[in-house]
């Protein structure tokens, strides 16, 4: 591996110091039919080889632009404004070193609505693309973002698997961080789930999935990284949308929200708030066994869990334009969200069922309240006319979670009679979160065919878990020390990455080292015990891309990648579902590293292809064993020894008829996780899976669209218990009015109500089986409605410092 890195870092310096080299640039001016300069226009660079725009720019007040970093080659140049005639010129011959600087003639923009005859940029971009170790799904203008979800969208790209929690895997492969313009978001896996439910995918530009996220990136995801990229307003004055929805599937839902923007020539506002009401249920049913000095114990339990939940979230920011080259901003954000739970859980004991010999009745009531707030000031310089750009971010960021719930427990014997008095306990786990991170990064374009990106980052992460036990004793709350813990958990990361990026004449190369310093330390106040480490990773990445023909390309890319365990998952305290299952943290847990490698082949830029391995030792997995003396469940997550998975995934659009158009998506892979000692014996557990996707869009009119989409995915593994198949069908129609700027959607999730969790155990000796069924078959109506001005450039999109430090803070929704 030292070779390999050395290798890698004397082929970085060397393509530096050899491939600078003269580059053109393209000047003009740009006025209207009465000589006056023509202010904040939009210009486009178009190769005229395929019709692809290559640069945009915005005319400055005196109606001039420029593009720098070309290559030679022949272009077009064209020119948008609201309320005047597209304006397309050329073509234009640009040859450096030759003729390094282009000035081409003035250009005049007439009022009207009349089309010029001149050359048509037909170029579309395909619903699924390929760039170099990026795969894009482009939802704008799509007949897939008709009527559905962020959710929905994600469930039907390329590999992409979502089970009934939200839990995300890519190819086969756990352990996905998504990314929202470019943010890794704050949840947990349910609010992450409940936010992408009531994300409206009309608002979505593109979804792009990276298996291996070059060195720029931070190296937490060993299934990689998927970015949600939403559309911007970019119009000058003020604008915003308008949006409110309500649904019905078992029990009521509701939300509206409402976004603004304000654009001057200096300052951008910005802000926006979401509501969301829901009530909602999840059926859970647990059958297992227990087996002790030949005695086996039988244990049937039925639950249903009814929540009530009210979600607000806020942003709002402050852009300052310094000039045309430094930008400096200010944003916060935060949420408050409050659940109320009421969950009743019957437990029925048998020593031969099905007679009944015992039954335990539980009824759990919690109150849960999450907040946070984050602040992000940050700095942009364009340091030259080049693209030489320095960035910068600090953050600050806190998070309280305050969970408690009191459990009440009847004991009835076979005749249904009270056996013992009640059993009362409570517990509340009040839990505070602080993030201080700061990122510096800093692109030098060498020459327009390569450019060197650097950075470094610098995260402290404090928590404060306070877990409190309460029995009650018939008149008063007693502290049960025995089950009362405090955890304190400090950790810090400190990295620095370079990477490089060259295009030749038909192929691509990236690659790059990133480096990452962690000190943790947990301490269990409690139980007096410490844990720290202290350690140094590499991360190499490496992606190459070969162009064979007009028609064909092949690809390759490596990634190294690290997951740490969320801040919760460390705390040893007990969190109980009822007397006879519960979680518990581990203190002992050790992060998981992963080698990705994939293969990759691409015809027509629609079908592809795509062959991975991936490697991952120390996997952090969710385990559930029995306890065979206290009889019960236990939930915790532990590492085991390693995962391998081998993927193969296609994709392929087909067009039917001019109005019915679909997208299919197929994927195929193995996983075997082993361990060499799981409970005293060795474990392995594999299987093969398939998963099928595929989606139809139906044009029905200019402004009615309808989808229609279905999934199947075979029995798979995880860790210790293999899942059953699961499926499921969804259907929208979408109609829009007022000139497009108002939409109403009608959509059914889940129309036959088949989506459902059912896993077994894994290991011989464990016998259980659970069953899980959320409320999934919702109908929902959703109006939004775009208001304002529409003229130019508006928000910038921010990638702030702790957005991983973040992901891993266990919130609620």
């Amino acid at each position: 591996m030292k070779k390999i890195i050395t290798l890698l870092l004397l082929c970085f310096l060397r393509i530096i110091s050899t491939e600078a080299q003269t580059t053109g640039q393209i000047n003009g001016h740009i006025i209207d039919e009465k000589q006056i300069p023509v202010m904040y226009a939009v210009v486009s660079l178009i190769r005229a080889a395929d019709t692809v725009q290559v640069k945009s720019a915005i005319t400055t007040e005196k109606g001039e632009f420029k593009f720098m970093n070309l290559s030679e080659g022949i272009y077009f140049i064209a020119v948008e404004w609201v309320g005047y005639v597209k304006k397309l010129n050329g073509p234009f011959t640009l040859n450096p070193p030759e003729h390094q600087l282009l000035s081409i003639p003035q250009i005049v923009i007439l009022p009207g609505t009349k089309q010029l005859n001149t050359v048509s940029i037909v170029g579309q971009k395909p619903l699924i693309e390929r760039k170099s170790n990026l795969l894009i799904m482009n939802v704008a203008n799509s007949i897939l973002a008709a009527g559905s979800t962020a959710l929905e969208i994600l469930s039907k790209a390329p590999g992409v698997s979502i089970d009934n929690d939200g839990n995300i895997s890519l190819r086969g492969k756990p352990g996905v961080n998504v990314m929202i313009d470019g943010k890794l978001t704050f949840l947990s896996v349910a609010q992450l789930a409940s936010l992408l439910r009531t994300t409206d995918a009309n608002s979505i530009q593109t979804i792009e999935f990276m298996t291996n996220p070059s060195a720029k990136y931070d190296a937490a995801g060993t299934g990689g990284l998927i970015n949600i990229k939403l559309k911007k307003n970019t119009n000058y004055g003020t604008n915003g949308t308008l949006t409110a929805g309500g649904g019905y599937g078992s029990y009521y839902k509701s939300n509206a929200g409402v976004t603004l923007n304000h654009r001057s020539k200096n300052i951008n506002l910005f802000g926006n708030y979401n509501f969301s009401g829901n009530k909602e249920y999840e059926d859970m049913n647990i059958n297992r066994s227990t087996s002790s000095f030949n005695e086996t114990t039988y244990f049937d339990q039925q639950g249903r869990d009814l929540y009530l939940r009210k979600n607000n979230s806020y942003k709002a920011g402050i852009d300052y334009y310094l000039g045309d080259k430094n930008i400096i901003g200010f944003a916060m954000s935060g949420y408050a969200n409050r659940t109320d739970a009421n969950n009743n859980i019957n437990t029925l004991v048998s020593s031969r069922p099905p007679v009944i010999d015992s039954t335990v009745t539980a009824t759990n009531a919690g109150k849960i309240k999450y907040t946070s707030q984050t602040y992000n000031l940050n700095y942009k310089a364009v340091l030259d006319t080049a693209g030489q750009e320095l960035n910068a971010d600090i953050d600050y960021s806190r998070f309280n979670n305050d969970n408690s719930v009191i459990y009440t427990n009847n004991f009835y014997n076979a005749a249904g009679e009270l056996t013992k008095l009640p059993f009362i306990f409570r517990n509340g786990t009040p839990s505070r979160v602080k993030i201080l991170a700061g990122k510096v990064d800093y692109v030098y374009p060498v020459n327009p065919k390569m450019k060197v990106e650097t950075g470094i980052k610098s995260s402290y992460v404090s928590t404060d878990n306070d877990f409190r036990s309460e029995n009650f004793d018939g008149a008063d709350w007693v502290n049960n020390l025995t089950q009362s813990n405090r955890f304190t958990y400090k950790e810090q990361v400190n990295a620095v990455y370079a990477n490089l990026h060259r295009e030749f004449k038909s192929t691509t190369l990236q690659f790059g080292l990133r480096a990452e310093l962690t000190h943790s330390e947990g301490n269990s106040v409690t139980l007096q015990n410490i844990v720290k480490r202290n350690y140094l990773d590499l991360f190499p990445s490496l992606s190459i891309q070969q162009s064979l023909s007009k028609d064909h390309e092949i690809g390759f890319s490596y990634g190294s990648r690290i997951n740490r365990p969320d801040y919760q998952s460390l705390n040893p305290f007990i969190y109980f579902t009822d007397l006879y299952t519960f979680s518990k943290g581990n203190p002992q847990l050790r992060p998981e590293y992963a080698n990705s490698f994939e293969l990759s082949y691409g015809y027509k830029k629609t079908t592809n292809v795509t062959f991975g391995y991936i490697h991952t030792k120390d996997v952090m997995t969710t385990t559930l064993l029995t306890d065979t003396v206290k009889k019960t469940l236990l939930i915790f997550e532990q590492n085991l020894a390693e995962r391998s998975t081998v993927s193969m995934n296609i994709n392929r659009p087909l067009a039917i008829t001019s109005w019915w158009h679909t997208n299919n998506d197929a994927t195929l892979y193995y996983s075997r996780f082993s361990s060499p000692d799981l409970l005293g014996a060795p474990f392995k557990n594999g299987k093969l899976t398939f998963m099928m996707n595929t989606t139809h869009n139906f044009t029905l009119n200019q402004t009615m669209n309808a989808e229609l989409s279905a999934n199947y995915q075979s029995a798979q593994v995880f860790g210790t218990y293999i899942a059953r198949p699961i499926y499921g069908a969804d259907l929208g129609i979408s109609k829009s009015f007022a000139d497009k700027k108002a939409t109403v959607k009608l959509s059914a999730s889940d129309l036959f109500n088949t989506r459902k969790i059912v896993v077994k155990s894994a290991i011989p000796f464990q016998d259980y089986n659970l069953s899980q069924k959320q409320e999934s078959r919702i109908f929902r109506l959703t109006f939004s409605y775009n208001f304002g001005s529409s003229s130019v450039k508006a928000v910038r999109e921010r990638s702030n410092s702790s957005e991983v430090e973040q992901n891993r803070v266990k919130s609620g929704n």
